[in-house]
């Protein structure tokens, strides 16, 4: 069994919107990944996704309403819910909770999609 230290492994990219996988939990997968700015509105069929700030701050956008999320905090956002995180203040740093299935645009095809995730460490 080997520790991730978060700061060192966010550390090693600096691209944006590009999860990496740091871990494997049974059918689920902890993702990190590097948000700036605004991301695609879309949803996921059948995975719901947890997000955990882990530096700077977020807005999950809803059509219910947005949900500011800061740092040490999270927020589960279930499956079939159309969102659109969004980076505020800068760079945000955020550690991701997912079945391994999960398509980081959900059902929607954009320039962010990506279908392969490399691995950290």
């Amino acid at each position: 069994m080997d520790k991730v230290n978060l700061a060192a492994a966010f550390a090693t990219f600096h691209d944006h919107w590009n999860p990496r996988v740091a871990g494997d939990i049974n059918d689920f997968q902890v993702k990190m990944v590097k948000f700036e700015g605004k991301f695609d509105w879309h949803h996921h069929e059948t995975e719901d996704e947890l997000f955990l700030v882990v530096q700077g701050r977020m807005k999950m956008g809803l059509r219910s309403g947005d949900v500011i999320v800061g740092p040490g905090e999270f927020i589960i956002v279930p499956h079939g819910t159309e969102h659109c995180p969004e980076a505020l203040d800068g760079e945000c740093h955020v550690l991701l909770l997912e079945p391994g299935t999960t398509r980081n645009t959900g059902t929607v095809e954009t320039d962010k999609t990506r279908h392969r995730l490399e691995r950290i460490g």
